[in-house]
């Protein structure tokens, strides 16, 4: 028997609560709401890798296509050792959604493998990570299903894909990832654009609510590529960062943290603790503590039942996918938090994916500034779309984005119609 905690936790369900209430307020005929509820396909594959010792390990990988109705699969691979089947299926629909509401021409997925990194050596990690390529090679590709970085994978990993995957076609292909090196088809302002997407949206919250970024206070969640972004760009303009949540303890300063001071400390220490700048502090503590603004970018279900009551933010700005739970919701709700939710918030990083994308299959490189400049543009325009939207149909705003997507990847389905 799952437990009530258990189930509100697990992010397959999660993302099945939202979009049984959406697809039940867009009125969605039962055949559709069937085909956009699972995905399209799930792959299983267990990977032998030689490890330096000289045992033979077998780690499982998966890789799931939730839809590929607007175009290529997209999505992230995450290397963990709590990767789940149901949270790589969470996660490709949460993609699909995505990409929906920014209104860019993917569907969406999601990938990863069940390991410790942090245990593995370089040669380890690349040996696993060719042969999960490997053993996706027909499934994937730049017109079939487009991977990128996630949690513990990086530029690296996605250049052992690209050259992987360019071996077995026998000719480079750059398109079939993003997230790579600059100088192996990658695009400038790609590493930041998650954390410039998050500010983005901050600034775009704090008009609707008549709030004054001087006044600002901040505690993110999470100093990893997209905390740390956010932070930097965020400081820059004169936020207040007040707190910064981070594995193993968080940092606190009621007149704001240098930013960044803290980023250079890192640089040198591999850690943000003992950083003089800022006092110690409990995390969970720092979650519920006094601020305007909170930016969960860690990990999924950090706010729940058991904590959603004493959130005392007033905008929830979500850089993680999936950090709030459902039961979380309808708490937050109640005490009228404003919440910018993940499928909106965090989609500078697979916007700018897709800017790559192009980019590689054109041959032909943006400056920065016109990358800059595409992504603000498009943050801006679905944010409005969704407030919008939430006034419209009287929703909340994630409510509202779920609608969104479900009504454009459905209104596609409808004109491509089903092949039989």
């Amino acid at each position: 028997m799952t437990t009530a905690l258990e189930q509100e936790i697990n992010p397959w369900e999660a993302q099945a609560a939202r979009f049984d209430l959406a697809a039940q307020k867009l009125k969605l005929d039962e055949g559709l709401w069937k085909v956009l509820r699972y995905p399209n396909r799930e792959i299983i594959v267990h990977i032998p890798v030689a490890m330096d010792n000289g045992h033979l390990e077998v780690f499982t990988g998966f890789r799931v296509q939730h839809s590929i109705a607007r175009g290529p699969a997209k999505g992230g691979v995450r290397y963990s050792p709590d990767v789940t089947l149901d949270e790589v299926r969470a996660l490709a629909s949460w993609m699909t959604w995505k990409c929906a509401v920014v209104n860019i021409p993917f569907g969406g997925a999601k990938g990863g493998i069940i390991c410790d990194p942090h245990k593995m050596s370089m040669g380890e990690l690349e040996r696993m990570t060719r042969r999960y390529t490997a053993e996706l090679f027909e499934f994937i590709g730049p017109e079939k299903d487009v991977p990128a970085p996630d949690i513990n994978t990086n530029e690296q990993i996605m250049a052992w894909m690209m050259d992987t995957y360019s071996m077995h076609m026998r000719q480079t292909v750059t398109a079939v990832v993003t997230g790579k090196p600059l100088n192996m088809g990658g695009s400038r302002g790609r590493r930041e654009a998650t954390g410039r997407g998050l500010m983005i949206i901050c600034e775009e919250a704090l008009k609707k609510l008549n709030m004054n970024r001087d006044q600002t206070r901040v505690v993110i969640q999470g100093f990893g590529n997209v905390g740390s972004n956010a932070a930097r760009l965020m400081h820059e303009r004169g936020y207040k960062i007040i707190g910064i949540v981070e594995v193993g303890g968080g940092l606190y300063n009621r007149d704001g943290i240098d930013i960044e001071a803290l980023w250079e400390y890192r640089q040198h220490n591999g850690t943000v603790h003992g950083f003089p700048g800022a006092e110690k502090y409990d995390p969970a503590e720092l979650l519920v503590a006094d601020c305007d603004v909170l930016i969960p970018a860690a990990t999924e279900n950090q706010i729940s039942s058991r904590n959603a009551d004493r959130i005392k933010a007033r905008v929830l700005v979500e850089g993680a996918n999936g950090p709030t739970t459902a039961a979380a919701d309808d708490i937050l709700s109640d005490k009228k938090v404003f919440i910018v939710p993940d499928i909106l918030a965090n989609a500078g990083g697979v916007t700018a994916s897709y800017f790559e994308w192009v980019q590689d299959r054109q041959g032909y490189f943006w400056k920065e500034s016109v990358v800059n400049e595409q992504l603000e543009h498009i943050m801006r325009e679905s944010f409005q779309a969704v407030v919008e939207y939430a006034e419209n149909h009287n929703v909340n705003n994630r409510i509202a984005a779920y609608m969104l997507a479900i009504d454009r990847v459905a209104y596609t389905i409808r004109q491509r119609g089903i092949y039989a």
